[in-house]
């Protein structure tokens, strides 16, 4: 599954994150070396901690605005590939601090291609997400859907990114693999609706704010199909972009009604009436995974149903 990476030294940014630290399990056992970078403002340590004592492997704290510690960890690990995850992880953070997507997005990302042109860095596997497409008049929205129209300072921010590392592409050679996420779920998730509910049922059980009408319908994914599809494309199209999703959508509704029903049984739902839960929100996300398919990737769960069901029950039990 995943043999491309086989033998190779990894560079993970954000490796301490929910999908980032999927990432490194999966590849800790095949890599020659794994390094993980992550500042840890919100990644967690004790997502890796296990893997710490092995010989290859390493963690370093480190942010990726600090452009001088990247280089000389660059220069001195010589990854062969990077895979990048480190981003602010929520999108509704973006509205308080509109500059954090900018700082946190294409700022870091080009201090970490400088770094990677500068000491021969042969590739970059990039977390975008389904957000750059905005609100698309196309669903399912396929790969070469246009334009492109973010609307979210999150989703701008993806977007410039993924236009950085195709320059970088163009200019320097370094090879690309851009995945466009539908909504992960799953292990060692941090944030999210599910997560969101969880919290709001255990500090009140008798009923549950929903942001929006319930009305929202998304892509899912789970996190290890995610970081599988990864490694299953990696090598097998160069500068390619590729859309990671499961068939069909979820709605917010269908999710509440499931963690009501195994965290607060008898809950009452409370909407706050909107189309969109806050602004820059997509109420209606669908991603075309024709492309994956065709590649021969196959995933755990099929569906975004079963995938956001397997999530919650994931969820459920690491409470217990």
């Amino acid at each position: 599954m995943v043999q491309k990476i086989d033998g190779k030294t990894v560079f993970v940014t954000g490796g301490a994150g929910f999908i980032g630290s999927n990432m490194v399990e999966r590849i800790v056992d095949r890599a020659k070396r794994v390094i993980v970078y992550d500042n840890l403002s919100s990644g967690k340590y004790d997502s890796i901690r296990g893997f710490e004592g092995r010989k290859n492997f390493r963690f370093v704290k480190g942010d990726l605005l600090d452009a001088k510690l990247l280089n000389e960890l660059i220069k001195e690990e010589k990854p062969e590939v990077i895979i990048h995850f480190a981003a602010n992880p929520d999108i509704r953070l973006g509205t308080k601090s509109t500059f954090l997507d900018l700082e946190q997005g294409p700022i870091a990302t080009y201090n970490l291609l400088e770094a990677a042109r500068q000491h021969n860095v042969k590739a970059i596997m990039y977390s975008s997400s389904s957000v750059i497409y905005g609100r698309a008049k196309w669903l399912p929205t396929p790969e070469d859907y246009g334009p492109l129209i973010p609307i979210s300072l999150y989703g701008a921010s993806k977007l410039a990114c993924e236009g950085l590392i195709t320059a970088y592409n163009s200019l320097f050679g370094i090879d690309y693999y851009i995945y466009r996420f539908a909504n992960v779920v799953g292990k060692n998730q941090t944030h999210g609706v599910i997560l969101d509910f969880m919290k709001k049922l255990k500090k009140d059980g008798r009923s549950l704010e929903v942001l929006g009408n319930g009305k929202q319908r998304k892509s899912y994914i789970d996190v290890i199909d995610c970081v599988d599809a990864m490694l299953f494309a990696y090598g097998k199209e160069k500068d390619a972009i590729l859309n990671l999703a499961t068939h069909g959508q979820t709605g917010v509704d269908m999710i509440a009604k499931e963690v009501i029903a195994r965290i607060a049984p008898g809950a009452k739902v409370k909407y706050t009436g909107t189309e969109q839960g806050w602004p820059g929100d997509i109420p209606d996300a669908y991603l075309d995974n024709a492309k994956m398919l065709a590649l021969g990737i196959k995933l755990v769960y099929k569906s975004s149903n079963e995938a956001v069901t397997h999530a919650i029950e994931t969820a459920c039990d690491a409470l217990q």
